[in-house]
């Protein structure tokens, strides 16, 4: 990692995996990052299109990203005119496939963040 004008340059692929990272990969991009002083953009995605230009805006910034699949682009990905209270989880494990399948293609680590919904909306999850 190098910074030039205040522009941040990856060079990961020593440090993490490019693609959907989990688990100890995330928490070393993290650190990572808290060392080098730069922030990871975190994007609420609706669906694959805007999950693709934020992936794909990522790979010319040469930077990692979070993509996030909040409740309401569930529900979008889904189709709006579905009206059944689970639709929208089937839609943020749709976008999340699809994100998870395409990812590896744009060379860089992506965190997909696929809770990002209230409480409230999930009353079968306990904790």
């Amino acid at each position: 990692l190098s910074t030039t004008n205040n522009q941040v340059t990856m060079g990961l692929e020593d440090i993490v995996p490019v693609g959907v990272i989990t688990g100890k990969d995330v928490q070393t991009l993290f650190d990572h990052a808290r060392e080098k002083g730069f922030a990871i953009p975190a994007v609420n995605c609706t669906s694959s299109s805007s999950a693709n230009a934020c992936l794909e805006a990522a790979k010319n910034a040469k930077s990692p990203i979070i993509i996030q699949v909040p409740n309401g682009g569930g529900a979008f990905m889904v189709g709006k005119s579905v009206k059944d209270a689970n639709a929208a989880a089937a839609g943020c494990v749709a976008l999340a496939m699809h994100v998870r399948a395409v990812a590896k293609y744009y060379g860089i680590p992506v965190i997909l963040h696929s809770d990002h919904c209230a409480k409230e909306l999930l009353p079968w999850m306990d904790g």
